[in-house]
């Protein structure tokens, strides 16, 4: 079977998975379940979307407070701890305890001994344990679109921001619950938040939203 054929195979797998996916999304909304925890921090789904473009688009910096919300089992945790630095901290937030289960065991791996700025706590984004105008930056990877009340989330994602502080919404195309660029473009500018930037693609981007001063 010629090369090209092969291709042409794998992009109908990949349309009848995300049309299936999508389809059971619609009637079962729920967060991603921890059973696939593993495979949500493996090394091909960063393949897909790279640690290091999510954490240059998202515009942390080292020093800075950053609050991973909807962290999973930590896929960009402990990038998003490194480019904090020792001096920053990352306070990665979940409301399924057997994801931040996963999260700390990855923690006690030998690779993030030199990791000891995240602090995890459980808790959904519309309760945000955090006084006003605590964090740096905000980040939210492949989680705004599984939030059923958006508006009360980004209402809770503002008021713990300070001024001028960042947040940042990376989507990738696989994703069940991918939303187009503008429709989050939208959802961001609509609750109070101004655009800084967007970046990547179609399959891959990153919209960077910034708290007015």
């Amino acid at each position: 079977m010629s090369t090209l054929n092969n291709i042409l195979i794998l992009f109908v797998a990949i349309f009848f998975y995300l049309l299936i996916a999508r389809f059971l999304r619609k009637l079962l909304h729920a967060p991603a379940p921890p059973i696939i925890g593993r495979g949500l921090d493996s090394n091909f789904r960063r393949w897909m979307q790279p640690a290091e473009k999510v954490v240059a688009r998202s515009g942390i910096r080292n020093g800075m407070t950053v609050l991973d919300l909807g962290c999973g089992s930590g896929a960009y945790t402990t990038f998003f701890a490194r480019a904090a630095g020792e001096r920053g901290k990352v306070y990665a937030i979940d409301l399924q305890p057997k994801m931040l289960a996963q999260l700390a065991r990855k923690l006690l791996k030998p690779e993030n001994a030199d990791i000891h700025n995240i602090e995890f706590k459980e808790a959904d984004a519309y309760h945000l344990p955090f006084e006003n105008d605590f964090f740096d930056a905000v980040c939210m990877v492949t989680v705004l679109p599984e939030i059923p009340d958006k508006h009360k989330a980004l209402s809770e994602v503002l008021r713990v921001l300070k001024p001028g502080g960042f947040l940042a919404v990376t989507e990738f195309f696989p994703d069940p619950d991918y939303p187009w660029r503008s429709t989050t473009i939208k959802l961001g500018t609509r609750e109070g938040f101004i655009l800084d930037a967007s970046e990547g693609n179609f399959w891959n981007y990153t919209v960077r939203f910034k708290k007015p001063s």
